[in-house]
C-alpha cells in the first residue's frame, strides 16, 4: 500500500501537484434526488459489467499507468474521497478531483488507490448543494501552471483561477447568485479555448428568462472572466438561456457540447447547445410547445426523475456518458451527428449515488459515487472513483 502522505503546507501540496503533472426554495424534490414520479422512462436496462480492483503499485506514475479495462469492464481507481464533485486531468495523466464538502483538490495517480491529501481552496463555503464544484484544467497547464474553479462562497457563487505554481488564486467571474440549491457549478474549456459554465436558477425560476441574469444559464468567458466577442449578445457572458440546473458539459469530435441537465418533477433533460438559444425552463420540462419556435427540445429526455437526476457528462468516441444521481446509475447514449440515441442504463443500484463522468486521456470514462452527500448509503470505501472500458 501506498504509505500515508505526511501533512503538507498548502504551498508544499501545489509543488507536489505541479510536478506530478509536469512528469508526464426547492422545485420538485431537491433534483439531486430525484422528483417524483411521473412519464414511462426512455431509458432500457444495459447487462451489468464486472468489477476489476487495481492493485496498489507504490512506483506508479502516469507513464506506467495500467492500459484501460476492457469495454464494459471496470476498475477501481481511487477510496476514501469526500462527496468528488468533478474530475480533469492534467497533461501527464493524473486526475485532479473536486471534494465538494471539504472544499478540497485531491490528486489522483492512475494505477495508486490512495488520493494525496489534497489542497484547500480559500473562501469556499460549502452548504446545501454548494461548495467546490467544477473543475477545468487550463489548455496551457504546462506553461501557465492554472486550474480553474467553481465554488459557492459566502456571498455567491464564483469562478477562480488558481495557480498551482505560485498558489495564487485570482476571481475571474464573482457575483453569481448562490442558494441552497441549483447552484449549477459545470466548468469545462471549449475546443474554442473559451471557459464555459452551467449556472444553476437556485431556486428562482425567473431568472432563467431574464437575459440580464447570469443565472439559469450556461456562459461563455474568456481566462480572465470577460465576454468573448463573438457571444449571442455583446457584452454578455450568456451563452445560452432557459436552463434549470446544468452540472454536466461534454463536447463530441464534432466540437457539439452536450449539456445535462436537472429537470423537476417529471422529465431530465440533455440537450445540444446552441449559441443563443433558450431551452425552455421554467415554461417547458422536457418536450413541449416551443412557443413558434422560441424554444429548443432536449435531444433525450429521461423520466422518472426519480431514475435519472443527471449531473455530470462525458463523451468517449461516439457516445455520451451521463450520471445518475437519483437513478444511481450510467447512462450512455449513441451519438449521431446533432442527434442522440436511446439511452442504455449502466450499473443501475450497483455503486450507489454517480456524480462526476470524465472522459480520461486514454479513452476511458472515469466516474464517481456520491454516497457521502447527505443522500446517498455510504458502501466500504466511499466514495470511490471508478474506470469503465470504453
Amino acid at each position: 500500500m501506498m504509505p500515508p502522505m505526511p501533512a503538507l503546507r498548502p504551498a508544499q501540496l501545489i509543488c507536489g501537484l505541479l510536478l506530478a503533472g509536469a512528469a508526464v426554495g426547492a422545485a420538485g424534490c431537491g433534483d439531486e434526488n430525484g422528483g417524483s414520479s411521473g412519464a414511462t422512462p426512455t431509458a432500457e436496462p444495459a447487462p451489468t459489467a464486472t468489477a476489476d480492483s487495481t492493485a496498489d503499485d507504490a512506483t506508479s506514475s502516469p507513464a506506467s499507468a495500467p492500459a484501460p479495462p476492457a469495454r464494459g469492464m471496470v476498475r477501481q481507481i481511487a477510496t476514501g474521497l469526500e462527496v468528488p464533485w468533478d474530475i480533469d486531468f492534467l497533461p501527464g495523466g493524473d486526475a485532479l478531483v473536486t471534494e465538494r464538502d471539504s472544499a478540497k483538490i485531491v490528486r489522483i495517480t492512475p494505477g495508486r488507490s490512495t488520493p494525496d491529501e489534497g489542497i484547500t481552496v480559500p473562501g469556499v463555503a460549502p452548504g446545501g448543494e454548494g461548495g467546490l464544484l467544477g473543475i477545468a484544467v487550463s489548455p496551457r497547464y504546462e506553461r501557465d501552471g492554472n486550474v480553474y474553479v467553481y465554488f459557492t462562497a459566502a456571498t455567491d457563487n464564483r469562478i477562480v483561477r488558481m495557480n498551482l505554481r505560485t498558489a495564487k488564486v485570482t476571481p475571474i467571474l464573482t457575483g453569481l447568485r448562490k442558494g441552497q440549491i441549483h447552484n449549477g457549478g459545470a466548468l469545462s474549456f471549449g475546443p474554442d479555448g473559451r471557459l464555459y459554465a452551467g449556472v444553476g436558477e437556485t431556486g428562482d425560476t425567473g431568472l432563467s428568462q431574464d437575459p440580464q441574469s447570469r443565472n439559469g444559464k450556461i456562459l461563455r468567458i474568456t481566462t480572465s472572466g470577460d465576454a468573448p466577442d463573438d457571444n449571442p449578445t455583446p457584452g454578455s457572458p450568456v451563452w445560452s438561456l432557459g436552463h434549470r440546473n446544468v452540472q454536466g458539459l461534454a463536447w463530441d469530435s464534432s466540437d457539439h457540447l452536450w449539456a445535462s441537465e436537472f429537470g423537476q418533477n417529471t422529465t431530465d433533460e440533455v440537450n445540444l447547445i446552441e449559441p443563443g438559444k433558450n431551452y425552455g425552463w421554467p415554461n417547458v420540462e422536457g418536450e413541449g410547445d416551443t412557443d413558434g419556435g422560441r424554444y429548443t427540445n432536449p435531444k433525450v429526455t429521461l423520466s422518472p426523475t426519480s431514475e435519472s437526476s443527471p449531473s455530470g457528462a462525458a463523451v468517449s468516441g461516439r457516445e455520451l456518458y451521463v450520471s445518475g444521481l437519483g437513478g444511481r446509475k450510467l447512462w450512455r447514449i449513441p451519438i449521431s451527428g446533432t442527434d442522440l440515441g436511446k439511452p442504455k442504463a449502466l450499473f443501475t443500484e450497483q455503486y450507489g449515488r454517480i456524480r462526476a463522468v470524465a472522459a480520461a486521456p486514454d479513452g476511458s470514462i472515469w466516474f464517481s459515487t456520491s454516497n457521502r452527500d447527505g443522500r446517498g448509503d455510504p458502501q466500504d470505501g466511499d466514495d470511490r472513483i471508478l474506470q469503465l472500458g470504453t
